[in-house]
């Protein structure tokens, strides 16, 4: 009986943490989006666990519009929180690329001039330079919070 007022719980956060309206990011399990997010607007809800969203910067194949999709819960996020401007990342630092209209995790792994980054992406093999305006720190989204990638990878270690 608990888990049932446990779930009614989490539904009810959800339909309240992702109202009309509210500003998000999205992942896809599609080939070649897993690990991105993308930004996008609740639409509305059209399920207990499930919102049709409107993405910011993707459009439909005949652009007529901004590309809608239905996602559940699990694939939708709350907008990272604002950091203060980072004035350099550091060599190994793990960050968020802004790449093909979504954000990627990646990690630095070359320190350039002018402003500019080599960052490496694990799953893809790849290792990209990037302004240091398209980056941003990472963050997880965890257990209903925003935990700095540091933060998340020593509450992991000490689960």
């Amino acid at each position: 009986m608990s888990i049932t007022k446990e779930v009614k719980a989490s539904d009810a956060t959800a339909q309240k943490m992702f109202s009309n309206g509210t500003l998000v990011e999205v992942s896809s399990d599609d080939d070649g989006f897993e690990g991105a997010w993308f930004a996008a607007t609740i639409v509305k809800a059209v399920g207990k666990d499930k919102f049709r969203v409107q993405y910011q910067s993707l459009r439909t194949d005949d652009d007529s519009g901004f590309l809608r999709e239905e996602f559940d819960t699990l694939h939708i996020r709350p907008c990272p929180p604002e950091t203060l401007v980072v004035d350099r990342f550091s060599l190994f630092e793990e960050v968020d690329a802004l790449y093909n209209d979504g954000w990627w995790v990646g990690v630095i792994s070359k320190v350039l001039g002018g402003s500019k980054y080599l960052v490496y992406f694990r799953d893809t093999d790849e290792e990209i330079e990037f302004k240091h305006s398209d980056l941003r720190p990472h963050h997880d989204w965890i257990d209903g919070k925003w935990i700095m990638a540091s933060q998340a990878l020593m509450k992991l270690l000490y689960l």
